[in-house]
């Protein structure tokens, strides 16, 4: 399949279900990521919300229906032409992932390194640069070890954005971090999306940093896409599930209690056993 015109979106999702043993993720989803815009991918945990990720950089194929990316079918390309097409893309790790026995200067020269065959002192000025965007040209000899975790998750960033990617997906990038490291993340991801023109994939479940920085929305639960929109939109949806999840509500639409028995029947049901529950 040739590539889309550069009007058409980055990347569609057509009819794409999937399932992990009996469990359903994802039950005939159809969606669009625009270019050049931060899209959010938001939900309760356990949602797929990682899962579709993997969908899109073709780390997993869906059971059935497609994945396209600038027009290229994803799910049917081989390992090769995926690991070309991965240049194009960058992943923030939930976690960082960045390898501990190198430095952080070496973490951000890893991908220009196995991606590319630029001389060193080339690496070297761009590993710099991506550094001084996100504040740690400074602490280029250090190791994992010795960065906070704000500091980490910035390497990571930087790391992410090595080799210029036209993608960047970001999974849970706001998660575990103390407030002023979390409005610097917001701010390095709406800052380097809008000056680099990139396309940015948010998958998070912490609204407020999301929304105030995302052009469009999509809220899953139960498989399926229950709420999207712009954020001003999203505002004023009524669907149960989308209320629920802006709002934090602890029980609506997903259940505080995980399904059971009656409350006093698994109680005299114990008392009859003898066994204390």
């Amino acid at each position: 399949m040739g590539n889309c015109g550069h009007t058409d979106p980055l990347i569609r999702l057509e009819g794409v279900t999937f399932r992990r043993g009996d469990k359903i993720i994802f039950n005939n989803v159809s969606l669009s990521i625009p270019r050049g815009k931060i899209t959010a991918i938001m939900g309760p945990s356990g949602t797929g919300k990682t899962t579709l990720l993997q969908l899109i950089g073709g780390a997993l194929r869906p059971e059935s229906g497609h994945v396209y990316y600038d027009g290229l079918c994803v799910d049917e390309l081989s390992e090769r032409q995926l690991y070309v097409l991965r240049e194009k893309m960058g992943m923030l790790f939930q976690h960082s992932a960045l390898f501990t026995n190198l430095s952080v200067y070496d973490n951000v020269a890893f991908p220009i390194r196995e991606h590319t065959q630029l001389p060193e002192f080339f690496i070297r000025y761009l590993v710099l640069m991506k550094l001084e965007a996100v504040g740690l040209r400074g602490a280029k000899d250090l190791f994992p070890s010795e960065l906070s975790g704000g500091m980490a998750r910035r390497v990571a960033l930087a790391r992410a954005m090595a080799l210029d990617p036209e993608l960047i997906m970001y999974d849970e990038p706001f998660t575990g971090q103390d407030p002023i490291s979390m409005g610097v993340l917001v701010q390095l991801v709406k800052k380097f999306n809008d000056a680099l023109n990139m396309t940015s994939i948010i998958v998070s479940h912490d609204v407020p940093e999301t929304v105030s920085i995302a052009d469009y929305i999509y809220i899953f639960s139960n498989g399926v896409i229950v709420g999207e929109g712009t954020p001003e939109a999203l505002a004023n949806n009524q669907n149960p599930h989308v209320l629920q999840f802006l709002k934090g509500l602890a029980d609506g639409a997903v259940p505080f209690h995980y399904p059971a028995s009656h409350y006093e029947q698994d109680l005299f049901q114990g008392k009859e056993e003898g066994v204390m529950h």
